[in-house]
């Protein structure tokens, strides 16, 4: 049986990437298959019938969503109704859960096989939500083997995929050229600074995280400092904060954007917990993670998150390898110190890389063409592609 039509929704521009990559997969296994639903630039020129705008659902906030939710609520049905016209062989959400779980539910319900592709952090909090889950989807797709394993652990069929991040960064780098590149000398330490890309990741953690660099600068007078800055606006904030610390901004290499390459230059990584954290573990840098929240917001979290870390290389591995400081212990001080011991231990540091690597090498799987055989294997009615990975054990600290 091949595959025929494929309903595909994506939510922002991530997704349209992720959703580009799956497209040019099932097209190489399935050369006359149509693609319907949403998608942005990079999944119409691979040949989307896109209904609505990608920037249809990308709303943030819960303002934003209440301000929005009767035009979502109208966009979700017509793409229902526009589904159940077209009959495809599957739907697959893509990301944005919060719209796509309902879509995926209300098809499904209707007789149309369902997929979802990138799983919400229900390990995480609100784990109640799987049962919803379940009935929405006839597969989750999922980018990390503990997600795989929690959806295994409550008996929803799953794909652990591999992540498209480590499919693009290369299993050997060049710290040496990288430095080169950024203009800083080969033999000099290096400390990247990565305080964030949003604007209360700078409020939070700019100065905590300059005050610790120069701390470590003060202690340490060949190192160099690199900061990428995520966006102009981010570049402007944190210049208005080297104004007040000029022997710092002497030692700091202020960049626009190029966060990969810092990391690979760097002989050490200070960064706030998320998506970085993952990519400078796929750069294979010893890396100390810290995070800082408003006070209501940190002990909500403190009562709804379920994991024992909050960094992704801890929740791959299973182990504190990187080190985490929340909140009150984020201090310059307690950073400095930490950062301090990492750049006196080359030997430590030389370990913890050739780890990363090991599970960079794990997840890096080809993940465009991991989901597309996924999803033939639920339009054919076959069982999905085992993973010894996605049946390992739970790890401690998630989803118990």
């Amino acid at each position: 049986m091949t595959v025929r039509r494929v309903y595909l929704v994506a939510g922002e521009l991530s997704g349209d990437i992720l959703g580009a990559g799956l497209m040019r997969a099932l097209k190489a296994r399935h050369p006359r298959v149509e693609f319907r639903g949403i998608g942005g630039p990079r999944m119409i020129a691979e040949g989307i019938d896109s209904r609505f705008p990608l920037e249809t659902l990308s709303v943030m906030g819960l303002v934003e969503v209440v301000k929005h939710l009767p035009a979502l609520i109208r966009v979700r049905r017509t793409l229902r109704q526009d589904a159940l016209d077209w009959r495809p062989d599957i739907m697959v959400g893509i990301d944005a859960p919060d719209f796509n779980l309902g879509l995926e539910r209300q098809l499904r319900e209707a007789g149309i096989t369902t997929a979802h592709y990138v799983s919400p952090s229900v390990w995480a909090w609100r784990q109640g939500r799987v049962k919803g889950i379940a009935r929405s989807v006839d597969a989750m797709l999922t980018f990390l083997p503990f997600e795989a394993a929690f959806y295994a652990r409550h008996r929803v069929p799953v794909a652990f995929v591999g992540h498209p991040l480590a499919d693009e960064l290369p299993l050997a780098n060049d710290r040496t050229a990288t430095r080169r590149e950024l203009g800083l000398a080969p033999e000099a330490p290096v400390l990247a600074v990565l305080p964030g890309s949003r604007a209360n990741e700078i409020r939070f953690l700019g100065a905590t995280f300059l005050d610790a660099a120069e701390r470590l600068c003060a202690s340490r007078p060949e190192l160099r400092v690199v900061v990428p800055a995520a966006t102009p606006k981010r570049r402007e904030e944190l210049e208005s904060l080297l104004v007040m610390r000029p022997g710092l901004a002497e030692r700091l290499s202020l960049l626009d954007g190029q966060a990969r390459e810092a990391m690979v230059a760097s002989d050490a990584v200070l960064l706030a917990s998320g998506t970085a954290a993952l990519e400078a573990m796929l750069c294979h840098r010893a890396m100390l993670v810290a995070y800082k929240m408003a006070p209501a917001t940190h002990w909500l979290a403190r009562r709804l998150v379920k994991t024992e870390w909050i960094s992704l290389p801890n929740l791959i591995a299973r182990e504190t390898l990187v080190p985490e400081l929340i909140q009150e212990a984020a201090t310059p001080q307690a950073i400095a110190e930490r950062l301090g011991a990492m750049l006196d231990d080359a030997e430590g540091r030389a370990a913890l890389e050739t780890r990363f690597a090991e599970m960079h090498a794990r997840l890096q799987r080809d993940a465009s063409r991991r989901a597309a055989e996924a999803i033939e294997a639920l339009v054919e009615g076959r069982a999905l592609p085992e993973s010894v990975s996605a049946l390992e054990a739970t790890p401690e600290g998630v989803g118990q």
